[in-house]
């Protein structure tokens, strides 16, 4: 692909929607970026790091969303231009400056980009991020088309520096991870220079005046909008059946329209600046509609404002019935797609629609109905395997059922199969420890049980030592496991405080997590989770022990290290010497172990190894009761 900073004005090229929002960022003359990466926005700082000092941006990977909202929020004040991406959980996290930095005035322009994972494709939950910014009076911006992710960033810029006002845009999943065409507009190039402001920056205002301020931008965001190039109708003029959208829903609702041949018949009017409502453009397509649908993902965010706004101008507006979420016509949860808008079409209108003939829809469901199940695992290799089959024997050994409290992470995998059934909770970033912290607290109520927090290395600088500190300052029962592999592996390998490196490949200081926890007076020590006999070992004594103490289980992940090697190890089943279905909880490696370069060879009645998928860590061969999966030398020798 051609560098996303090309400066060839009106060129198409084909972009993800987050290179697509990058690109808008450029030629916007960004200057300061930060983020903490989250899927589904990850690729707009890294695709910002990789041209960021060719282009005299500064990109960060901050420790987390807060400071990441903070940092930028410092450039914004200074009058550069700033932008800050993450996914809809770190806007949670970002909350609370975002709450506060709108009463303040910024000089420079000021953009919060936050991609929402309906249906919690990569997430724990899914989450609207729309309703942060109508409980703070914040300008609402969404893309519906790869085009648009860059063309509403470079102008959300201009807006945020006319309102003096930081303004959000909210992509999702099928936004940011869609590719589309994209005709690239002129990178402006604008020499600033960061100034310190004249007077503070939050005292210049009285109390008592800054909300009444922030409510008069937002007044003057509502008439900007009113004009907005992202704001459009299509279809028979005055329709009386009219479909109100935003984001995705614009393009689901033009297909569906399509096949069912009513483009004709329904008007479409598409909003891409959704809060504020531009009240007189909804209230002039309203005025001669007496049916309106309203589609959208996930909550029923703009049906609830354009029903306040129909409520407000009944007398006007006259009698409309409405469909959506409320109805039930739309999903109140999930993703939406073409084929449930057909589906709330077809009911509103009472008419039948077969996308395929019956004879092919059997086919289909009888072939689909042969694909074997594929469940959610580690990859081949993952240290993160080991350290659960450790800590499950660990917690055998110790024979109290430890409470075993989870986080965010690929570790997260450890409250299912992957990880054997050992985490006990999965809530958000940081919460593992915080509410190990609680659990160790309560023997005096009869809660008997050792508690075991599990982290990882990125998620322990993001949010863990905070709650950490808490333990030890209360003096919580609880044994902190961190699973340090070196990298933001869930998201991409991401640098982090304790990689050596930030996003530009610099090196800098390595943040020790054992340094960390000695420093607050926590015991640490740190295993190799590959050394299983240690690693169990060291778990089972710490779980003996009281007060806060830690182990660090330390372990490159296996798809850094292979990408590090000119060739793997090999590794193999001498299949003389498997018992194949008469091992431990019959095929132990395959089944049990459970990683994916071990599979059943069905021919022989034996395990082999998948020589792709293998990575040669060789945790297997160690774990094996019949010494049978042998691993070489990288010289040759077993």
């Amino acid at each position: 692909m051609q560098s996303v900073d090309v400066d060839e004005p009106g060129k198409k090229v084909l972009l993800m929607g987050n290179e697509a929002m990058a690109r808008g960022a450029i030629e916007a003359g960004v200057n300061f970026c930060t983020a903490y990466p989250g899927t589904p926005s990850s690729e707009i700082l890294e695709t910002l790091a990789k041209v960021g000092e060719s282009n005299g941006i500064y990109t960060e990977w901050s420790t987390n969303e807060k400071v990441a909202l903070e940092a930028a929020g410092a450039a914004a004040f200074t009058g550069l231009r700033a932008m800050t991406s993450m996914k809809h959980q770190g806007v949670n996290v970002c909350s609370d400056f975002l709450a506060t930095v709108n009463l303040t005035d910024t000089r420079g322009g000021f953009v919060l980009v936050a991609c929402d994972d309906p249906g919690g494709h990569s997430s724990t939950q899914e989450e609207d991020t729309r309703n942060f910014a109508r409980s703070f009076d914040i300008p609402l911006l969404e893309p519906a088309t790869i085009q648009e992710a860059k063309d509403m960033v470079k102008w959300a810029f201009t807006l945020s520096e006319e309102l003096k006002l930081i303004c959000m845009m909210r992509s999702v999943t099928r936004i940011s991870h869609a590719r589309g065409n994209v005709e690239l507009g002129e990178i402006v190039r604008v020499e600033r220079r960061a100034s310190t402001p004249m007077v503070d920056i939050f005292t210049s205002m009285p109390p008592a005046t800054r909300h009444p301020a922030l409510h008069r931008k937002l007044e003057k965001a509502g008439k900007l909008f009113e004009k907005s190039e992202f704001n459009w109708y299509v279809g028979p003029k005055d329709a009386e059946f009219l479909i109100i959208t935003s984001g995705t829903g614009w393009v689901y609702s033009q297909e569906a329209l399509k096949l069912l041949g009513l483009q004709d018949e329904v008007g479409t009017l598409k909003l891409g600046t959704t809060w504020p409502l531009p009240e007189k453009l909804v209230s002039g397509h309203l005025k001669h509609a007496k049916d309106v649908i309203i589609i959208e993902e996930i909550d029923p965010f703009l049906e609830q404002n354009v029903k306040i706004l129909t409520a407000e101008m009944a007398f006007e507006i006259g009698p409309i019935k409405f469909y959506g979420k409320r109805s039930k016509h739309i999903k109140d949860t999930g993703e939406i797609n073409v084929d449930s808008v057909i589906k709330a079409l077809t009911k509103i209108k009472n008419t039948d629609y077969k996308p395929r003939d019956e004879e092919y829809a059997s086919k289909v469901k009888k072939l689909v109905g042969s694909v074997p199940a594929r469940t959610l695992g580690f990859c081949a290799g993952c240290p993160h395997r080991a350290s659960f089959w450790a800590i499950k024997t660990a917690i055998k050994w110790d024979g109290r059922d430890a409470y075993d409290c989870g986080d965010i992470g690929c570790y997260t995998l450890g409250i299912g199969p992957a990880g054997f059934m050992q985490l006990k909770t999965i809530h958000c970033m940081g919460s593992g420890i915080g509410l190990a912290t609680g659990f160790g607290n309560l023997e005096r109520f009869g809660f008997d049980r050792p508690v075991i927090a599990v982290a990882g290395d990125s998620t322990f600088y993001h949010a863990c030592i905070p709650a950490l500190i808490n333990a030890r300052y209360n003096s919580a029962n609880v044994l902190f496991i961190i699973l340090d592999n070196s990298a933001t592996a869930m998201t991409g390998f991401q640098p982090h405080p304790g990689t050596g490196t930030d996003s530009r490949g610099h090196e800098t200081p390595v943040m020790s997590p054992e340094r960390i926890c000695e420093g607050i007076g926590v015991k640490t020590v740190t295993c190799d989770p590959f050394d299983f006999e240690e690693t169990t070992r060291t778990i089972y004594d710490k779980l003996q022990e009281d007060g806060t103490r830690a182990v660090v289980l330390r372990r490159t992940c296996a798809i850094i290290e292979d990408r590090k090697r000119e060739r793997r190890p090999k590794v193999y089943v001498d299949q003389s010497k498997c018992i194949g279905d008469e091992c431990g909880c019959v095929r132990f490696c395959s089944r049990v172990f459970n990683c994916p370069g071990i599979v059943w060879d069905a021919e022989n009645e034996k395990a082999k190894i998948d020589e792709v998928i293998c990575t040669g860590c060789g945790a297997c061969a160690k774990l094996c009761p019949q010494d049978a999966i042998i691993v070489e030398s990288m010289e040759g020798e077993n």
